[in-house]
């Protein structure tokens, strides 16, 4: 069930449907806060013949968008937290919707750069308002089940694309299918900005004393001093990592294999986020099924990380595959256990942090998972520009969700809520 969020002085609280619906438009928002990297991860060739670029041309521009990104959440987390829910909804779909908008002038390599910053600093805002919002609207049992819901809608957002990138790519070029991701996003924020008229969300961040929690309560050193901070963040860089591989050299892993033509990789890539969405699903009504039976919060979220990071250990198999369909199937699998680890990873931070340090947490998770995000498709433009191949990196990405896991086990041994 949603919590009750009411206007003080009155006892009428968002029906559990509203709340779903702000959540739900928020979902969509970041659909369209996320086209940017499909659209130039597909539109590849077309933006290499436009300015030249080699592979390593390229992993450098999605390093720097990348670092642009993760440099932002160590201040969009403490910025979230300190405006709250609508406020931040306001200032970051308005301003990553602006940022994709400005792609639509840029002409030279330059500019493209200076926009690809500007969008992911501004993007950045999108994960931790999302998570601030699941602690807001939802009750714990409930939490897991919220981001599952919400990573299931960007990953039908996704599968969508490469089906409709070709198109308005052929009919407005790559920076218009970017315009047109920049206006949808400021049509989505006028329609959450309808449902949402008359909520206080803040009324949510109430202690049982009758006092408003507010970032001062928690501040920056106290939640960097907690090993289960630490937790996260370690668990995050190591999975997060193996997210970006994919995500972003999927599509060139399966020309380089196959040689497939851009409007070829509609379906593979639509088979690889149906997986991530039916993962975020599972893993995410499954938590939420165990908790309202009572099994103890730390033995659901240790076992769906566990299972996640087994999921994803054959990935390395996709190099010994000559037919392409099960390696595209594989690949759906792998995403489906990432889904389900970043999930859990995301409900931890709802259940062991009070609400007034949740934007902080996610951002500094998001931070360092961008960070190894950066490094990865650096690392991988690097080695195909050197003929090295998709092997050492398909064997990290084996491993390195196992590795989170026994990190976060090692520094957090029992998950226990705040509101214990």
């Amino acid at each position: 069930m949603a919590t009750n969020i009411s206007s003080p002085g009155t006892a009428q609280a968002v029906p559990g449907l509203r709340a779903w619906i702000l959540f739900g438009l928020l979902c969509v928002a970041g659909v369209f806060n996320a086209m940017d990297r499909p659209i130039i991860a597909i539109l590849k060739p077309d933006m290499s013949a436009d300015f030249g670029w080699t592979d390593a041309d390229f992993g450098r521009l999605a390093a720097l968008t990348q670092f642009s990104a993760a440099m932002s959440f160590l201040f969009t987390g403490w910025l979230i937290d300190r405006l709250g829910v609508r406020r931040a909804m306001v200032v970051g779909v308005a301003a990553w919707s602006l940022a994709a908008l400005l792609h639509g002038w840029a002409r030279t390599g330059a500019q493209v750069v200076a926009a690809r910053v500007g969008l992911g600093a501004t993007e950045a805002v999108q994960t931790p308002l999302s998570i601030k919002t699941v602690a807001t609207l939802f009750a714990p049992n409930r939490r897991s089940l919220a981001i599952g819901l919400g990573t299931a809608l960007a990953s039908a957002g996704t599968i969508a694309m490469p089906f409709l990138i070709p198109p308005l790519a052929a009919a407005y070029g790559w920076r218009g299918a970017l315009v047109v991701a920049g206006v949808a996003g400021f049509v989505v924020l006028a329609a959450w900005l309808v449902v949402a008229r008359g909520v206080r969300f803040d009324a949510g961040d109430v202690a049982s004393d009758g006092q408003a929690h507010d970032d001062r309560r928690e501040p920056i050193g106290r939640i960097l001093a907690q090993r289960a901070t630490w937790a996260i963040l370690g668990a995050k860089a190591l999975s997060d990592a193996t997210w970006w591989l994919l995500n972003f050299w999927l599509p060139d892993f399966y020309r380089r294999e196959f040689g497939l033509s851009t409007t070829d990789l509609a379906v593979p890539l639509a088979i690889a986020f149906a997986g991530s969405a039916l993962g975020a699903l599972l893993a995410g009504s499954l938590s939420t099924r165990l908790l309202e039976r009572g099994v103890p919060v730390d033995r659901v979220r240790k076992g769906v990380l566990l299972v996640s990071a087994l999921i994803v250990l054959p990935v390395p198999a996709v190099l010994a595959l000559n037919s392409f369909w099960p390696v595209a199937v594989m690949m759906g699998v792998v995403l489906a256990g990432h889904q389900g680890f970043s999930l859990t990873l995301f409900s931890i931070i709802t259940d062991v942090f009070p609400r007034a340090a949740v934007g902080r947490v996610t951002a500094l998770g998001a931070f360092v998972g961008n960070l190894g995000g950066m490094a990865i498709v650096w690392i991988t433009g690097n080695a195909l520009t050197a003929d090295v191949g998709y092997t050492p990196l398909f064997a990290f990405a084996a491993v390195s969700y196992l590795l989170a896991f026994g990190w976060l086990r090692l520094l957090l041994p029992r998950i226990v809520r705040a509101e214990a």
